[in-house]
Order: structure tokens, then C-alpha cells, then sequence
């Protein structure tokens, strides 16, 4: 739980660094060009394999160790004081990391599986070498299927899937928004509580770095991280 935990805490920093170009004001060249890079250079794909594999991992151990929990104490404390000794997202990781799967289905099936099965748009980039100025022009269905990069009298082209428009596209239903808003509020609870707990479990909570870890893990991973992935449905929501 720790290893794979801190595995996907790791993604979570790339990711952001990726998606913090569709804030880019180019008709979202920079992100289309982003999510080509990601899904045809090697290195990332090896790493995506292990990512998804993590994510399965830990969904399955994260059962297991609810289901022995169980089976270690069946009848429950005749009086309870979990609240006075945990906190409320220690007590509901389980319920936390299930809207996160639940998520992450949703999110995969939206983005993911749409770009892998020809499911998306494709748009063409035109930028004048000269002016440095980029029109952009979304292609025929059937008249492009793959990523291009060259130069033509002067003019540097790119034919490539748009991703960025189905985001955008996604992103004009309040519903979509709001499930997006709601996970991350749900991630953030998660990562508070479980990236310090990683640290414990591994045995690496001495008094003189545990200060650190809590710090960052409250202010980064569940601050920081969750508002930047949330701002992203918010922001194309408001913009449409």
C-alpha cells in the first residue's frame, strides 16, 4: 500500500505539470503536443504500464486489509472513541478510495480511451515562422489519423489529435464539473492522511523529518495538488 501509494503520489506531480498546459492561451497546441509525447514515447508508456498496474494494487490491497480488519475484530468497541484518537479521513479511507476509483474509471473512459480508440477530433496547427502567429484548423474526419510535424514554405505545421477539444468539450456539463470537483475534494482527504501514513508504515517517521513529511503532505499533496487538478473543469467550465 505504501510503495504503490507513493508510486501514484509521484504521478500525480507529472500529471499536474502536463495538464497546467491547457491553461496555455494557443488553441491547445501545447497540450495536444504534450499528450502525443506521452502516449508514443517508450520510457512513459513502460511507466504507465506500472501505473496502471499500481493502481490496481492498491484498490486490491486496500480491500484485503479492510476485509482482515473485519475478520480481526467482528463485534465492534462497546463504547467508541475512534473520533478522539483519528482523524475523520484515517476512519474513511476505504470510502475515500472508492470515489477515487470510481473516478479514475470515469476519467480513463472519458480521456484515455476515447484518444486510444480514434475517438477524438483532429485539428491542424499552422504557425508562420515569420509572424510566430498560429491559426488552427480542425481536420475531416478520415483525413488524418496519426501525429505530423514539418515545415512548408515557411510555415511550421502540426497534424495531431485534439484532446484539447474534447476536454473542453467535457467540460461544458456542470455534472462532469462537479464530479470532478468532488474527487479531488476526495483525493485531498486521501493524500492528507495516507502520504504521511506511507512514510510511517515504512518506518521512515523519525521526529526530526515528520515535520516535513505532515507539511508536505498537507500543504502539497492535499492542498496544492488537488486545487490545481480541480481549477482545470472549473476554469473550461466558466470559459464556455
Amino acid at each position: 500500500m505504501s510503495l504503490t501509494g507513493l508510486f501514484l503520489c509521484s504521478f500525480l506531480i507529472v500529471h499536474l505539470i502536463g495538464n497546467l498546459q491547457l491553461f496555455y492561451n494557443d488553441q491547445g497546441k501545447a497540450f495536444n503536443e504534450y499528450a502525443y509525447f506521452m502516449t508514443h514515447f517508450t520510457p512513459i508508456k513502460i511507466v504507465s504500464y506500472l501505473l496502471y498496474t499500481s493502481i490496481v494494487i492498491h484498490a486490491i490491497y486496500a480491500l484485503v486489509l479492510t476485509i482482515h480488519n473485519k475478520k480481526a475484530r467482528p463485534v465492534g468497541y462497546a463504547v467508541y472513541r475512534g473520533s478522539a484518537n483519528s482523524s475523520w479521513n484515517s476512519r474513511n479511507m476505504g470510502i475515500l478510495g472508492t470515489v477515487l476509483l470510481v473516478f479514475i474509471v470515469t476519467h480513463m473512459s472519458q480521456f484515455w480511451w476515447k484518444f486510444h480508440n480514434d475517438q477524438v477530433p483532429y485539428i491542424e496547427y499552422r504557425t508562420d515562422l515569420n509572424t510566430n502567429k498560429t491559426t488552427a484548423t480542425e481536420l475531416v474526419a478520415g483525413e488524418f489519423t496519426d501525429y505530423m510535424e514539418y515545415v512548408d514554405n515557411g510555415v511550421a505545421i502540426t497534424k495531431a489529435r485534439d484532446l484539447y477539444k474534447q476536454v473542453a468539450f467535457t467540460f461544458k456539463e456542470w455534472y462532469w464539473v462537479a464530479l470532478y470537483v468532488v474527487s479531488m475534494a476526495a483525493l485531498s482527504f486521501h493524500l492528507i492522511h495516507g502520504f504521511k501514513s506511507a512514510f510511517q508504515t515504512l518506518g521512515w517517521d523519525h521526529k526530526k523529518y515528520a515535520p516535513i513529511i505532515r507539511f508536505v503532505g498537507i500543504w502539497f499533496f492535499g492542498v496544492a495538488i488537488p486545487i490545481g487538478f480541480a481549477a482545470m473543469p472549473v476554469y473550461f467550465y466558466l470559459s464556455n
